[in-house]
């Protein structure tokens, strides 16, 4: 059979129609009729039986076979040989429609060869990407950018929740939790408002942090927002723990306008290297000494006072009240109960003797242990009473744990005085009573307190600040007082502070780092619209309120101590005293580095900065307890070369501890960049006045010499000096020292004139060609530039003298072609005079 090749259609008039054919689906005179012109294959017309779709009569050919690829009668072969055995060859009168259907036929099957072979691998990719997803193979696949760890959470073990970041703008905040770990202040919940005139919808879960290892203006300070978690409660007045590595929340009312009912009790733990809240569920008390026995479920109570010691692993949270707010399935008919009683928190990984369970050494698991103290010596008697919105600080030193002192609160009813503090023996689950001395301070509730130790241990100091008082009802008075009760003399003193305020608050915190005070939020009533940002300090030693906060522990509350205090002389996470550092009951209190004792307090208790009380017990003796038979702990102060160990915070933020990070100066850089401007200022000042005297001194030569001119015209020659210290004139090509030619002044007299006048030399309008007419009248002619005028004006030459040469150009300081506004035409006039 003979290769058959197709030839070009034949070209036609109407649109361009396909060329292949379905074979066997229709007659071929409807082919031709509806197909004209007819392929290139032009054949006889076949019978009807030929039209029959061939069987066996077509084979699958390479492309070389059908474009030429192959030879005829290759190897003593013809084309007859690519045909299969049994095909319909020996059909003497099909061939022209034969070699038709063999081309059609192969475009066919090789266009569904390619859909099988597509069908083949799409489905091998889809039974293979899940195997590639989660496999060793991680090069392909789908690309997408990673979540960033920051905005997911795993809630307990329910899954991955998407969090929104907390807005650091607000109004007002107050009411809130905070906490201090390795140099960072956290913020959690609490109530705040974005409008001045917001009153509902104020409870929230926002959380944000304050970074204090470097220095910020408390106008704007180092705020970050953080994710706003997705599991714990927006909750007010509770109180955030913290250890060495996570945040503990405890207690806290929902929100009353609009009214959210509480959820069932759980703690919720933020892990801090991990970024993420843990929920530790329906906590139960343990056994333990002058407590409820094991089993007992933890309530959630609000407006109670805590505090949290990192280095014994513990928290408390003493006194509070519950009611509907706090408490599921508490009925808004039932009375609030206001509690007496100390609740304890064991951290995880720590040891508590005073627990049944961890009485042989043992440590806490991964939920802690509770106990509720509810027995504990005078809460047995009538004189200790029930009391929310107080204080509860922790002083070390005495006994083996140190003590508790609980301070202020009261109820509805009653309120606590000062002139007598609650103490507590960690060790011993015991309360007691201490009498204070000094200057007592009004009852209050809501205000804030924390305590800064002297550098030997000598004494500790607690400042509190503010507060309010709630009788008359809803005619509260927030204070801005603050007030140092010293320990262990027991003495209150209080700090006169005249300037730079903040305005009066009540439910802020308080927390101390580098030894000063960090103010956050606060109620501030009704006359005071906003207080953004709401972040305050004041400096513990100077007793004044800073506009700066001054880091002086640095990047060294992120280094981990090696509890080597000779050789580790970096590290400091807990910024304690540099001779005070450790983590157990013998180490100093945290975020007192840079703390000396004021004078003010010096001045009551005897020492010095460094500590050296006198009075190391209590002015009014107690009758039993720990301060009846303790003392203080004391520390060394000097090193082994005689040095201080310590340093006092002050305004410069460069003197912070090795390694420490040195904040920028924001105040300093904002006022040299002041000063600059006014030395700029001043400077620009002082150069128009001299610009503008030189005018005026111009300014009146040249109107006496006009005056005189034109009084006695002749008296021009008679001007050498005057018109020299115009200028000479050189527009009209007199010599420098006057007109030259004219008057008979030789060059040498136009010299001496110039050394009399050297800035008459500096004139740019002097051109080499007025200097050469100069030069020629000073050999006793007219110059080239005078013979010009004298063409011009004919003889009278002293007409060209400068009678109008400052017209218009009077000399002004102010205005748009004064000094001031337009020195360089100024200085342009006083060179072209």
């Amino acid at each position: 059979m003979e290769r058959v090749r197709p030839k070009p259609a034949f070209s036609s008039s109407v649109r361009r129609k396909s060329v292949f054919i379905e074979v066997g689906l229709t007659d071929e005179e409807t082919v031709r009729s509806e197909r004209s012109p007819a392929p290139a294959l032009l054949q006889p017309e076949p019978s009807p039986a030929r039209l029959r779709k061939p069987v066996r009569t077509v084979r699958f050919r390479s492309r070389d076979s059908i474009f030429g690829g192959e030879k005829e009668g290759e190897d003593g072969e013809n084309s007859e040989s690519d045909w299969e055995e049994g095909s319909d060859s020996d059909c003497d009168e099909c061939d022209g429609s034969l070699s038709t259907m063999k081309l059609y036929s192969n475009g066919r099957t090789y266009a569904l060869q390619r859909i099988h072979r597509l069908g083949i691998l799409a489905l091998v990719l889809a039974l293979l990407l899940p195997v590639m997803q989660t496999g060793c193979i991680k090069g392909l696949g789908v690309r997408g950018r990673a979540i960033p760890s920051e905005l997911i959470e795993s809630s307990g073990n329910y899954g991955v929740v998407k969090r929104e970041d907390t807005p650091t703008e607000i109004c007002t905040r107050w009411s809130h939790q905070t906490a201090i770990v390795n140099g960072t202040l956290y913020i959690y919940g609490g109530r705040a408002s974005t409008d001045p005139k917001q009153t509902s919808n104020t409870w929230n879960n926002d959380f944000l942090s304050i970074d204090l290892t470097k220095s910020w203006q408390i106008s704007s300070p180092s705020l970050t927002g953080l994710p706003r978690p997705s599991g714990p409660p927006k909750v007010s007045n509770g109180y955030l723990w913290n250890s060495h590595d996570s945040l503990y929340l405890y207690g806290g009312e929902f929100s009353e306008d609009p009214e959210e009912k509480p959820s069932s009790n759980s703690m919720w733990e933020y892990n801090i290297a991990k970024k993420e809240w843990i929920e530790h569920q329906n906590p139960k008390s343990s056994e333990g000494v002058l407590s409820e026995g094991d089993g007992q479920p933890i309530q959630r109570a609000a407006e109670g006072a805590g505090f949290s010691v990192s280095t014994l692993g513990r928290g408390w949270y003493f006194g509070g009240h519950l009611d509907f707010l706090t408490t599921e399935g508490w009925s808004n008919q039932v009375e609030r109960v206001y509690l007496k009683s100390l609740l304890e928190f064991t951290f995880p990984g720590f040891s508590n003797s005073a627990v049944k369970s961890l009485s042989d050494g043992k440590k806490a698991g991964s939920d802690g242990v509770w106990r509720n103290i509810t027995e504990g010596g005078l809460q047995e008697k009538a004189g200790f009473t029930e009391r929310a919105d107080g204080l509860l600080v922790y002083i070390p030193g005495f006994g083996e744990e140190g003590i508790l002192l609980g301070l202020t609160g009261g109820t509805d009813r009653t309120f606590t005085q000062m002139n007598v503090i609650d103490v507590y023996d960690i060790a011993s689950s015991t309360w007691y009573k201490q009498t204070t001395t000094g200057k007592i301070p009004e009852y209050r509730v809501n205000p804030c307190a924390t305590v800064a130790a002297a550098a030997d241990g000598s004494s500790y100091n607690v400042y509190m600040f503010g507060g309010q008082n709630l009788v008359p009802y809803k005619e509260q008075i927030q204070y801005d007082d603050m007030w140092i009760l010293s320990v262990p003399s027991f003495t209150w003193i209080k700090v006169d502070t005249q300037d730079s305020v903040p305005y009066a608050r009540a439910g802020h915190t308080c927390n101390v780092w580098d030894g000063q005070m960090i103010v956050v939020g606060g109620y501030v009533g009704q006359n005071l619209s906003c207080d953004s940002p709401g972040i305050y300090v004041f400096n513990m030693s100077s007793l004044e309120w800073s506009t700066q906060f001054t880091a002086l522990t640095g990047l060294a509350a992120t280094e981990q101590w090696s509890g080597d205090s000779h050789n580790d002389n970096t590290a400091n996470p807990l910024g304690q005293q540099a001779n005070q550092r450790g983590f157990n009951s013998s180490a100093g209190l945290e975020g007192s580095y840079g703390y000396a004792v004021p004078a003010a307090v010096q001045s009551v208790i005897g020492g010095q900065a460094t500590g050296g009380a006198t009075l190391t017990a209590p002015v009014q003796t107690p009758t039993e307890g720990p301060l009846a038979t303790g003392k203080p702990l004391t520390y060394t102060v000097t090193g082994a070369d005689g040095a201080i160990i310590t340093q006092t915070a002050s305004p410069d933020p460069n003197a912070s501890q090795n390694k420490g990070h040195k904040g920028p100066n924001i105040g300093a850089i904002i006022a040299g960049v002041i000063a600059g401007v006014f030395f700029l200022v001043a400077a620009y000042m002082a150069f128009c006045a001299w610009i503008y005297r030189k005018q005026v001194m111009l300014w009146k030569q040249h109107a006496a010499m006009a005056s005189r001119s034109a009084q006695n015209p002749n008296s021009v020659n008679n001007e050498k000096d005057g018109l020299g210290l115009l200028g000479g004139t050189t527009a009209a090509g007199v010599g420098a020292a006057g007109v030259a030619g004219v008057g008979g002044t030789s060059s040498s007299s136009a010299k001496n004139s110039s050394e009399r006048r050297p800035d008459l030399m500096l004139f740019p309008s002097t051109t080499e060609s007025e200097r050469a007419g100069t030069s020629s009248g000073g050999a006793g002619g007219v110059g080239a530039g005078a013979r010009r005028s004298a063409e011009t004006r004919g003889d009278e030459v002293s007409d060209s003298s400068t009678e109008d040469l400052l017209e218009g150009q009077e000399p002004t300081f102010w205005g748009s072609r004064g000094v001031l506004l337009n020195p360089r035409r100024s200085l342009r006039v006083i060179n072209r005079d």
